[in-house]
């Protein structure tokens, strides 16, 4: 009898340790599998690097406009929360990127920086169904492979390139130019698009690629000077091009310089030093002239300091994808793609809208110049002299 009450004791007693650790072990997987109330979107770009500043502007351009959300309670009753990685402005990488955004249960995209990261990932977006805005690719071929979710709030290399070539013709009216490019998927498009649209109207003397990466660019600009060019025009970003510019003075080449939205930041400045000076560059208008930025330029050097020339399209990107994930009232990527189709924006760049495409109807570039130290407008379409 004493081993029979002995044994249901201990028995009762392993049957108690047992359900108690059954109870905790599925608390644990309940509060594992829980999906968080959260709405999760992606940020990505350069976050580390030499293009760094441009990864970071952007990614508080965003940033900022979630904060913003938040503040109000967020998108359909749920917090929103930024998930940002760096692509590093390398192709693979921001496939891997792309990825891990999908997997991270991320349901719109803000980003990529640099087209030659954005339209490999476009491709892993488009497969998993989630709308991507990019801020700043500018290269034709993102958004002409039919993709009904990718977008853009900035304009086209073609668009640039044309109004670069218009400036040099017919405001300049220079008819030798050499160009230079640093044989990525925008620098290099960028060139092609200046060369095609000045073509009959100037000669190109001198065409050639140089890696980016380099430090030293004396040997083409040695080259290219022999050619006698009027003016210089590099397709790529400020740690190149302010090497590039930097170098040519040092080499007697006096002649201007001419670049699109990749150099449009002060750390081209900075490369470059007083050989900046003068330089021509194509970009969107200044913000500080457009009514509707001015409560996101104040906003923003409160909560970071001087805005980045692409900080106020990573804001209006985020704007457009958080308003119309609000419009969708779900999280359906095909229902927030179909909402940006149709929506009209009024943001702090203006009015935003979007052709089938995914491009927005009007780009208003305009040519700046490097002076005192500082970017200003400079000429814009229509004015023939200056």
């Amino acid at each position: 009898m004493r081993v029979t009450k002995r044994y249901f004791r201990m028995k009762l007693r392993y049957t108690v340790l047992f359900l108690s650790l059954f109870i905790l072990l599925a608390a644990i997987i309940t509060g594992c599998s829980k999906k968080e109330d959260v709405i999760k979107i992606g940020v990505a770009g350069p976050m580390t690097g030499d293009q760094s500043k441009m990864g970071i502007d952007m990614k508080n351009g965003a940033e900022l406009a979630i904060n913003e959300w938040n503040r109000k309670g967020g998108v359909l009753e749920k917090k929103l929360k930024i998930i940002v990685e760096d692509d590093q402005h390398d192709p693979k990488q921001a496939v891997s990127v792309a990825n891990k955004l999908v997997n991270a249960g991320t349901i719109g995209i803000i980003g990529h920086f640099n087209s030659n990261a954005s339209i490999p990932a476009s491709a892993t977006y488009n497969k998993a169904n989630i709308p991507m805005i990019t801020p700043a690719s500018t290269n034709p071929q993102l958004t002409e492979q039919g993709f009904t979710n990718v977008f853009r709030v900035c304009g086209r290399d073609d668009q640039q390139g044309l109004v670069a070539a218009t400036f040099v013709s017919e405001v300049l009216k220079f008819k030798r130019i050499a160009v230079l490019h640093d044989k990525t998927t925008y620098g290099q498009g960028l060139a092609d698009e200046f060369v095609k649209a000045i073509n009959h109207k100037a000669d190109v003397v001198y065409y050639a690629g140089v890696v980016q990466g380099d430090k030293d660019f004396r040997a083409v600009l040695t080259a290219l000077k022999g050619k006698r060019p009027e003016l210089l025009y590099f397709g790529g970003i400020y740690p190149e091009g302010g090497l590039i510019i930097k170098q040519a003075r040092e080499l007697g080449l006096n002649i201007p310089f001419m670049s699109g939205d990749g150099l449009i930041d002060q750390k081209f400045i900075e490369i470059a030093g007083p050989a900046s000076e003068g330089s021509y560059l194509s970009f969107s208008p200044d913000p500080e002239n457009i009514p509707n930025a001015k409560d996101f330029l104040k906003s923003y050097r409160s909560n970071y300091g001087e805005p980045g020339p692409y900080s106020i399209y990573a804001y209006d990107a985020a704007n457009v994808l958080l308003r119309s994930i609000e419009a969708a009232g779900s999280a359906d990527g095909a229902a927030i793609s179909k909402a940006i189709h149709e929506m009209k924006h009024t943001g702090a760049l203006g009015e935003l809208e979007w052709d089938k495409k995914g491009d927005i109807l009007h780009s208003p570039y305009v040519v700046w110049e490097v002076k005192n130290g500082k970017f200003t407008e400079y000429w814009k379409p229509g004015e023939t002299n200056h």
